[in-house]
């Protein structure tokens, strides 16, 4: 379903039809391009966009594509439904045209054509030329679209006689001619001429009675009669009556022909459907190329994460006029299914809006859209706007009922597969009852687990959208500096209006703006920052939490991997004592016939009883060793191991188990408190918080602790070091180690690598903080006092983003600009506190 009915223009995707329309080759495109609709079904969707993309793809591989002349010939078809009809001999040459053009795209998808464009495949194939049709066509029409001579023997005989009477007719009025100009009655260089298609001699007007015939014309001037000699009259009228036989042979030949075409008109209209088809993909495909727009991973339920997203029309537009569009990035899944756009007006929020609404259901009439390669999107059975003025005399509707009704009709048919764009939500009336009733609708509508986009300049609603679960914040970025808008979204915190910043960039006087802070108060003015403060640091806490879960899948990981080893050796070990066993069960047996053929030899020499009962009892004890020797031994070290591993496991799961609800705590981790003694002494190992890096305290000087780490020696706060037992810190080094970075403890080689400055200009927010972190944490290893940043000046948003990240790290002490001398605000510099 699709509100309200005139979409099309509220979305600017009227513009796209009227594009797509004038791509069209003929009419059967057009009316594929009149018809086309939104559409609800994934494998519809899916096979449509197969189709334009292999298209699009052959488009740009250059290939030549066999679509040649191609007209609409189905009203001429329809018209043959009627016995006694019959196509005329123009008709047929269009149509014979288009069922060759036909034939072409059909031998075009065979071979390897057929493995690189499969859908387009499975769409010709349900179509064929009949044999028979294109045969006789051949045979009767030329490739001017002239009937040939052998259509029938009648038309031979007649044109044969057409011929041989045009040759005596030309060669009469010739002699007629030559005579005209020797006798002085025609000019010397005029020449036989056609009038009423009969042939007939320029005369002097003057001299036009010495000439017996038929007067056909004058010149414009009257200076010239155009006489038709009586000599060829008769022969004229023979030619004629020959060409009216010819022409009731040929009017025959087509009614014979619609007769035998007849049964073949089915067969003839879906070969029509598909070149119409061809032409509205081909049309789709040059859009997606000149839109530079791709085929997205389609998923079969609602998601929105585009990458790098245009609104096409505004997109051509400024191309236009040489300025770039900025591309818009934007997420919705099933945790954030509702974004509360927020900013400056000019911001460029119902331009964000409108582009949600124009590329999906763009996508969902089969078209390629303007996005990265890499984005998702999903289906949606209903999109439903509301932007603009509705107000209406009329109907007696406001601008703010007319918004009301259409929230009705929302609430009403809104559902989990709905996608709802609201402009300016709640203006119209006064700002507080709105903003409340706009808020009410919110949460319903977020009840009933709708997706969509909704801007406004509500506080009410941003502080709705951060404490409630299923929406989503997000700000249209502006440059404070030069007071302009950067048309970026940027998802996950609200954006402010900028009103007071605004009204002083006009130029409003100063105690105005001081009288209105003084109404509305400094609080409320604040509540933007105040809000931002918190989104930041819960992004903050997100990416620790993130952080933490992935060592602890990397740990779970590495624990398997152990046990499964220590597994195979204790598979390994009972191998070898088995091997063992019988092999000593072997030696035993050996040692048993030695000692019998000793307690022989003793008998025989009839040694005393008591000498022969020791002997026994050293053969006995012989025995005991060797099967000692031979059994298995414990596996107690094996075990012990195993069991640690289990051990460990089983806190890891308790761990998880304790996590703190992130609604309470921002997603922090709440571990259980284990640690009998946190007093750092003299000689206990230790090591940062969030490093692995482990040392031992050579001093204690009150809340500062000296610490060896490695061939390093440096003094740290107290409060910056956890105490590790001895057995931990062995395990730490050993890990470490395992994992192949020995290498990262090398401080004196990472002290002559270290460069106190790192440049971060041209990378992206996310990589710029990466590339920092590293940093940073390079700058506490080697006891670096002081490093620099250069992050460039440009909008300011890269270093506002590097200096909120700086903020939250504990072993920063300061940071500020560079001198101007030496870059300015381009530079932060950084003082650690090591």
């Amino acid at each position: 379903m699709i509100y309200p009915d005139n979409f099309d223009e509220k979305t600017g995707f009227a513009g796209i039809r009227r594009m797509l329309t004038e791509l069209c080759m003929c009419s059967l495109g057009r009316h594929h391009v009149e018809s086309m609709s939104f559409l609800a079904d994934y494998d519809d969707i899916e096979l449509r966009l197969r189709q334009t993309d292999e298209y699009r793809r052959m488009l740009l591989f250059g290939q030549e594509f066999p679509l040649g002349h191609i007209s609409d010939a189905t009203p001429w078809l329809r018209k043959l439904r009627v016995d006694g009809t019959f196509m005329e001999l123009k008709e047929l040459f269009e149509l014979k045209r288009s069922l060759d053009t036909a034939r072409g795209i059909m031998n075009y998808f065979k071979g390897k054509n057929a493995e690189t464009y499969p859908s387009l495949t499975s769409l010709v194939s349900v179509a064929t030329v009949p044999v028979f049709v294109r045969d006789r066509l051949s045979a009767l029409l030329t490739r001017e679209g002239k009937l040939k001579d052998n259509a029938s023997p009648e038309l031979h005989s007649i044109r044969k006689d057409i011929s041989q009477k045009q040759g005596a007719v030309s060669k009469r009025i010739q002699s007629i001619m030559k005579s005209a100009q020797s006798s002085g009655l025609s000019d010397p260089d005029a020449g036989v001429a056609i009038r009423d298609g009969r042939l007939v001699i320029p005369v002097n007007a003057s001299m036009k009675r010495k000439i017996k015939g038929f007067i056909h014309d004058e010149s414009a001037t009257g200076k010239t009669a155009y006489i038709e000699p009586a000599e060829v009259v008769e022969l004229n009228n023979e030619l004629r009556e020959l060409e009216y036989a010819e022409k009731r042979e040929i009017q025959r030949i087509l009614k014979e022909f619609a007769d035998l075409l007849r049964p073949y008109l089915d067969e003839l209209f879906m070969v029509f459907r598909l070149i119409g088809l061809i032409d509205f993909i081909r049309a789709k495909a040059l859009l997606a190329v000149k839109l530079e727009a791709v085929k997205p991973v389609l998923r079969d339920a609602p998601l929105l994460q585009w990458k790098n997203a245009f609104h096409p029309t505004l997109m051509l537009g400024l191309k236009k006029e040489n300025r770039e569009t900025v591309p818009l990035d934007i997420e919705l899944n099933d945790e954030n299914r509702i974004l509360v756009i927020s900013g400056p007006n000019a911001g460029g929020k119902s331009v964000c809006l409108q582009t949600v609404g124009m590329l999906q259901y763009m996508l969902q009439c089969g078209l390629l859209i303007p996005v990265s390669e890499n984005s998702e999107t999903g289906i949606f059975k209903s999109i439903f706007i509301d932007i603009g003025d509705e107000q209406s005399i009329e109907n007696d509707l406001s601008t703010y009922s007319s918004h009301l009704v259409n929230m009705k009709l929302f609430i009403r048919e809104s559902g989990p597969r709905t996608l709802v764009l609201i402009d300016e939500f709640g203006t119209g009336t006064e700002p507080m009852l709105g903003g409340s009733i706009a808020e009410a609708i919110l949460e319903e509508l977020n009840r009933k687990r709708t997706w969509g986009v909704i801007t406004t300049h509500y506080t009410n609603l941003k502080h709705f959208a951060a404490s409630t679960r299923g929406l989503m914040n997000g700000a249209m970025m502006y440059d404070t500096g030069k007071m302009e808008p950067l048309f970026r979204l940027e998802a996950g915190k609200p954006g402010s209006s900028f009103a007071f910043e605004i009204a002083r960039k006009i130029g409003l006087p100063e105690e105005i703006l001081q009288s209105a802070t003084a109404r509305v108060g400094e609080d409320h003015i604040d509540f933007d920052r105040h809000l931002k403060d918190i989104i930041r640091d819960k992004h903050y806490w997100e990416r620790k939490r993130k952080s933490i879960r992935q060592k602890e899948k990397q740990l779970e990981k590495e624990l398997e991997h152990y046990g499964s080893q220590l597994e195979d050796w204790k598979k390994e070990k009972k191998d070898i004592l088995e091997k063992a066993r019988e092999e000593a069960r072997q030696l035993l047996e050996g040692v048993n016939k030695k000692i019998e053929n000793t307690i022989r030899e003793i008998r025989e020499s009839q040694a005393e009883k008591e000498r022969t009962r020791e002997a026994r009892k050293d053969v006995d004890r012989l025995k005991r060793r060797i099967e000692k020797g031979a059994g298995a031994p414990a596996d107690s070290e094996i075990d012990r191991k195993l069991e640690n591993l289990r051990a460990k496991k089983e806190r890891l799961i308790k761990k998880k188990e304790q996590e703190v609800a992130p609604g309470d705590t921002g997603g922090i981790h709440a571990l259980p408190d284990t640690a009998k003694d946190t007093v750092i002494r003299k000689g206990d190992y230790v090591k940062l918080f969030g490093r692995d890096i482990t040392g031992e305290v050579l001093d204690v000087n009150g809340r500062s602790i000296m610490v060896a780490f490695g061939n390093m020696t440096t003094t740290v706060k107290d409060s910056k070091l956890e105490k590790l037992s001895r057995s931990e810190a062995k395990k730490l080094e050993k890990g470490t180690v395992a994992t192949g970075s020995a290498a990262s403890f090398n401080i004196r080689e990472r002290k002559l690598n270290f460069r106190a400055e790192k440049d971060v200009r041209g990378m992206r927010a996310d990589e710029a903080l990466d590339v920092i972190s590293s940093f940073i944490d390079d700058a506490v290893m080697v006891g670096a006092g002081e490093v620099r940043i250069l992050h460039g000046k440009g909008n300011g948003i890269l270093r506002q983003i590097i200096r909120e990240y700086l903020a939250t790290v504990p072993p920063v002490k300061s940071f500020r600009d560079e001198h101007v001398k030496f870059g300015g605000s381009g530079i932060t510099v950084v003082e650690m506190d090591n």
